[in-house]
């Protein structure tokens, strides 16, 4: 792991510029460019295979590209309107209108506006846990591999984000 380490820090002062105005020429945020950067690095440093990266750029692009496209894919899901609707706002425009009563659809939309809020007040690496397994399909495992963290700490983090909207859509205001 000293060596990977290294490695990572090598490649980081050799190659975190160059990421950066890939990731900036792509993205609207300079910020999301920013997080995805620092998250190319992570997943580098979680990276669980033994042999040793021959190719450090090409790797890392690789990296950045993968998590440029998973990036993409959750905006298109759910994507941000120009006035930066957040999570309540786009939920709550998933409220089924077949619906035959107002009070129903009313009670939908509460739902689905407190776990948006739910989702919002999570940590960002709990959050983003829960997403990729809940939301975007991934088994525990690969959440595991795409963060970089081991399998009991997705578990702990998908558990702890489970037991924060259970609690939050009950009304119980407890912390997770």
């Amino acid at each position: 792991m000293d060596e990977r380490r290294g490695m990572v820090s090598s490649a980081y002062r050799a190659f975190h510029a160059e990421l950066l105005r890939f990731f900036g020429k792509r993205l609207d945020s300079s910020a999301d460019a920013a997080d995805l950067a620092q998250d190319a690095f992570a997943q580098w440093l979680g990276w669980r295979e033994g042999r040793p990266v021959e190719q450090p750029r090409a790797f890392l692009f690789q990296i950045a590209r993968n998590l440029l496209r998973d990036h993409w894919r959750r905006q298109r899901v759910c994507p941000r309107n120009e006035d930066g609707a957040d999570a309540e706002q786009l939920l709550g425009g998933m409220v089924d209108e077949r619906q035959t009563s107002p009070q129903e659809q009313f009670e939908q939309q509460q739902r689905l506006c407190s776990l948006a809020q739910a989702l919002e007040d999570l940590p960002p690496r709990r959050r983003e846990a829960f997403v990729l397994h809940k939301f975007d399909g991934l088994s525990q495992a690969e959440v595991a591999r795409r963060m970089g963290i081991s399998l009991s700490m997705v578990e702990k983090h998908i558990a702890s984000a489970l037991l924060h909207c259970k609690r939050r859509l009950h009304g119980q205001d407890g912390e997770s």
